[in-house]
């Protein structure tokens, strides 16, 4: 943002070098710092002091915001090395990106250039194969759309506070009321709907507000008072720490969470307001603070100059980096940073900082919004034609690829049958006429085998009725949802009664397939507690099957399907744009197959009397590789579901190995078709 020299607040850069330092040392995989993330919520809160400040002196002063000089300078400031960024990113995934990728990615570089990225992305959150956000190149520019909303909306929330009721005291009740109604909504939807609570701008405007809030209060409040402000400036920086070391990705976050990280934020704005004199720190010892005083050191003054153009360049740099070397070495990411610094330092030197200092633009308002207009349609038109451009560079084996990663199976082509993370009223589908009656009960891992099922089942004259829901596996285990961020209360409520309904329908068949254990544990990243976990899975499965087993009802248990490092559509589009093969996306049998597990597997349900395990492994795997490419079809969408037109192809499998288990049992009532 730009500030005269006399409201120039050192210490304020330096929070600025510390918010960036986190963020970059979070995506960069530092994992000493799990909490960086939070980095973010340190610039919003900035962002809400130093608007709020520049925007209610200026009402003081003239009863009136310039709204035109006010938009003027966001846009020089933010603007043009945003757009250059974007650009660049664009053209250096032109030779990284398969065609597919590069039509998908250059969507989000258009509503990045348009700064609704953060809009996009909600939808994208609720996708359940969407691609993995950690390629998404402009991923990133969500918090700058969240801030220009920010900027959109504050100005003429001030104005209408002070036009209501002339005077600070009631733009403060009003900044107040915005933050509370903001922070109950957020903190409502964090346990609710997170990705709303995270993305959505009105969610995160208390985070702002706070800032805000922070810059009305006096500052003589602390004046003379050196150790207070001492307390309060270790105070905020402990909060930042302890948010830093102890948070996680997998957390509730914003939600309360994100408390700690703010009010330590406005606790050290605030402590540097009340010992700056005249724009530098206090430096006499009796009262100097010597937080603030660190914050104004030299190497973080320098961060922080550059902490804009280096949140831009970061993530694209160790995205395309993590595509070229999906295993980086310390050296490697220590090259990445390098490099982050070196183009933030040219794109500050030769995009940034002219373009805002340009005496030209600065002289009018027009002079640098009709620009900042030509240069954003610039962006969303190169993102667009990029899109175009990508779509038309699909050759014929690409196109099967995107279409093979894009087909639904049978089950989630039928609108409601796997469903959603909320939900925990079973919702039963019905597939085919047949008097007999086949179950199939499970998670996605479940879904991916419906094609197939369904198929072999009408050949034999069953229908098929299924029971699914995303991420919730047969077995009775309660597990935490990285997608709500909280405990998966849904899946064991929806699975006990779908359990019941199952029961009480009479199947001749039950089939069950879910996520292997250690396969979720590789998509985390982490094993934790493994023995306690495989207790509990152990525990879980013996305890579906039992119930089952005990009705009198035949279960057919499919052992999982192979697990790979990276997306699968992903790896071999990308390897065919190179002139590569497929078979370099291909996994070691040791590594993919869960085979030490699927043995724990075995020998439980071989336990349960009715219980049958069919081991299709072969189907994917030699003794020592797994394929990812079988017969000239894709076999996988993602990691570890099946692409639908390979699942089809082994029908011939499952009528063998799972229809016969079937045999000639007659089903009991048929459950009304949904």
């Amino acid at each position: 943002m730009s500030a005269s020299a006399q409201d120039f607040r050192p210490d304020i850069e330096g929070l600025r070098a510390l918010a960036v330092a986190g963020v970059v040392a979070f995506h960069f995989g530092l994992t000493a710092l799990p909490g960086g993330f939070v980095g973010v919520d340190i610039f919003f809160v900035i962002s809400g002091y130093l608007i709020t400040r520049h925007l209610v002196a200026e009402i003081s002063g003239t009863d009136r915001i310039d709204l035109l000089r006010f938009y003027a300078r966001r846009a020089r400031r933010l603007l043009p090395v945003a757009l250059f960024v974007i650009v660049a990113t664009l053209a250096v995934g032109a030779l990284i990106l398969s065609p597919e990728e590069q039509a998908l990615y250059s969507k989000g570089a258009m509503f990045a250039s348009a700064y609704m990225i953060n809009l996009w992305l909600i939808r994208w959150s609720f996708d359940y194969f969407a691609n993995d956000a950690t390629s998404n190149p402009f991923i990133h520019y969500w918090s700058l759309s969240v801030e220009e909303q920010f900027y959109l909306a504050w100005p003429a929330l001030l104005m209408l506070a002070a036009w209501l009721n002339p005077g600070k005291r009631s733009i403060t009740l009003a900044i107040a009321a915005i933050g509370l109604v903001s922070f109950i909504l957020c903190a409502w939807l964090t346990s609710v709907s997170q990705p709303w609570a995270f993305y959505f701008s009105p969610l995160r405007a208390w985070e702002f507000a706070a800032g805000g809030l922070a810059s009305m209060a006096p500052a003589r409040l602390l004046q003379g008072r050196p150790l207070l402000g001492r307390a309060l400036s270790l105070t905020g920086l402990t909060m930042i720490g302890v948010a830093y070391l102890t948070f996680s990705e997998d957390a509730p976050f914003p939600g309360f969470l994100a408390l700690l990280p703010v009010a330590g934020t406005v606790l050290l704005l605030k402590a540097g307001a009340a010992g700056a004199r005249d724009g530098t720190p206090c430096l006499r010892n009796s009262e100097r603070n010597y937080v603030n005083a660190a914050l104004a050191l030299p190497p973080l003054q320098w961060i922080g100059k550059l902490s804009y153009s280096i949140y831009l360049w970061h993530w694209p740099v160790i995205v395309y980096a993590g595509m070229l070397a999906p295993e980086l070495t310390p050296v490697e990411r220590l090259f990445c940073l390098a490099l982050t610094l070196a183009l933030s330092t040219l794109s500050y030197h030769l995009v940034e900082n002219p373009i805002r200092r340009n005496g030209w633009l600065m002289a009018n308002a027009a002079r640098a919004l009709v620009p900042a207009l030509l240069l954003t349609g610039t962006g969303v038109a190169a993102a667009y034609g990029n899109a175009r451009l990508a779509a038309h560079d699909l050759d014929p084996e690409q196109r099967i690829i995107a279409a093979s990663a894009a087909q639904p199976s049978t089950a989630r082509a039928k609108a409601g049958c796997v469903q959603d993370y909320e939900t925990v009223t079973p919702k039963p589908c019905v597939f085919g006429d047949g008097q007999r009656m086949i179950a199939l009960f499970g998670d996605s891992h479940a879904d991916h085998w419906s094609t197939p099922l369904i198929e072999a089942g009408r050949k034999h004259r069953y229908r098929v009725v299924t029971w699914l829901k995303n991420s919730c596996r047969a077995s009775r285990i309660s597990v935490w949802s990285s997608e709500l961020k909280r405990a998966y209360a849904e899946c064991d409520r929806w699975r006990e009664q779908a359990i019941n309904e199952i029961i009480q329908a009479r199947p001749a068949l039950v089939v069950i397939s879910e996520l292997a254990l250690t396969s979720g544990r590789k998509m985390a990243g982490r094993d934790g507690d493994t023995a306690n976990q495989d207790a509990d899975w152990r525990a879980g499965l013996r305890s579906t099957l039992t119930s089952l087993s005990k009705a009198g009802l035949k279960v057919a248990f499919i052992r999982d399907v192979p697990f790979n490092n990276a997306n699968v559509d992903t790896c071999v589009a990308r390897a065919l744009w190179r002139d590569d093969t497929p078979s370099r996306c291909d996994q070691t049998r040791a590594y993919a197959a869960n085979d030490k597990m699927a043995a724990v597997e075995r020998d439980i349900v071989d336990s349960i009397p009715n219980a049958s395990y069919v081991d299709l492994t072969d189907r994917f795997c030699s003794a020592t590789i797994c394929h990812v490419f079988i017969d000239g079809k894709l076999a996988f969408r993602d990691q570890h579901h099946m692409a639908t037109p390979f699942a089809q192809s082994l029908e011939p499998d499952v009528e063998k190995r799972v229809i016969s288990k079937a045999g000639r049992q007659s089903g009991g009532a048929r459950p009304s078709s949904s």
